[in-house]
Formats: structure tokens, C-alpha cells, sequence
């Protein structure tokens, strides 16, 4: 198996968006055509703190993965790696790919002085979370997300110029 992982490039998007698609949930949230991609594309890969990755085999682009790197004040001012966007063809899932791809990434962390790697993962996903146990992942915490939309955009409206704080929060 010619498997390699490497650094995603522009010409990947298309690729990384159809992998992205291949499941229940991406088929509901994501579109092959929408131009939003190719911003963040270039947003991630100009950012050292962020990395895009694909997963080929025979010139075939089966799997990706984001890994992006958080210097934290918390725990000692550690840095903690954030996996996010795991995907796998689904003609490929139970193959190995996804631990290639998951110690690929765990040493990537490694490499850039992360003291922690997590993930999130929707709770339907039955099975990535049976497969990120199976990987030493420890359910430990629960996630939490707002999504703003016109309903529930907080409001910043007093900021202290001085110092650059915000002093008042308003949700509407």
C-alpha cells in the first residue's frame, strides 16, 4: 500500500470537500461549488498555526484531516493540538487509513510541544467515536457550540480603548 500524507494544497480543495460530503452529516452541511473553501484553504494553509493535511493512495486522495495548534494560558501555558475535519472515503473506512492518518497527526502534535491532542465529533457518529476510543481517546468533557446566525449574534458594544477590553456583552 503506496499510502502518503501530506500537506494539502489548492488544487486539493475539491477533493477534501467531496471527503468532507461523504457522510450523513456532510451531506447536509457542505457544497462541492460553494467559493467559502477556497478562503479558508488559503486562510488555513497561511497560518503556521494551522495544518490542512490529505491522505493519497495511488494518486488518489482518500482521506484529511485539520490539526491546528493552541498555545493555551491554561494548564501551565501548555499547547494542545485540535484535530477536526477527519475524513476517510468511505470505500476505504475499516482499512487502517484512519490510524495512519490519527498517528500521523498525534505526531505532528508531538513535534510542535503539544502536552494534549482532542477532537470533537458529532454524537451521531457512532461509530468515529467507537474508532477514537479505540485509539485511546477519553470522552472526558462536553463540547458545546453557538451558532450565530441573526438570532444569537452577541453584541460587543463598550470597548475600553485604552486597554483594549471589552467591558459589555449583550446578547440579543
Amino acid at each position: 500500500m503506496n499510502l502518503i500524507i501530506r500537506k494539502a494544497c489548492k488544487n486539493d480543495v475539491n477533493s477534501i470537500v467531496s471527503l468532507l460530503k461523504d457522510d450523513e452529516l456532510g451531506a447536509i452541511r457542505e457544497e462541492l461549488e460553494h467559493p467559502n473553501y477556497l478562503l479558508a484553504f488559503n486562510k488555513i494553509n497561511n497560518d503556521p498555526q494551522q495544518l490542512l493535511i490529505v491522505c493519497e493512495l495511488n494518486n488518489l486522495i482518500i482521506g484529511t484531516a485539520q490539526l491546528t495548534i493552541i498555545p493555551c494560558i491554561n494548564r501551565k501555558g501548555m499547547t494542545r493540538g485540535l484535530i477536526e475535519g477527519v475524513r476517510v472515503h468511505s470505500s476505504y473506512r475499516g482499512k487502517g487509513i484512519g490510524k495512519k492518518i490519527f498517528k500521523w497527526l498525534i505526531d505532528e502534535s508531538r513535534q510542535r510541544d503539544c502536552k494534549i491532542v482532542q477532537l470533537t465529533t458529532d454524537k451521531s457518529r457512532i461509530e468515529a467515536l467507537k474508532f477514537y476510543k479505540s485509539l485511546g481517546f477519553i470522552d472526558t468533557h462536553i463540547g458545546m457550540k453557538l451558532e450565530f446566525n441573526s438570532k444569537s449574534v452577541p453584541l460587543v458594544h463598550d470597548i475600553d480603548t485604552q486597554s483594549k477590553c471589552v467591558t459589555n456583552i449583550v446578547f440579543t
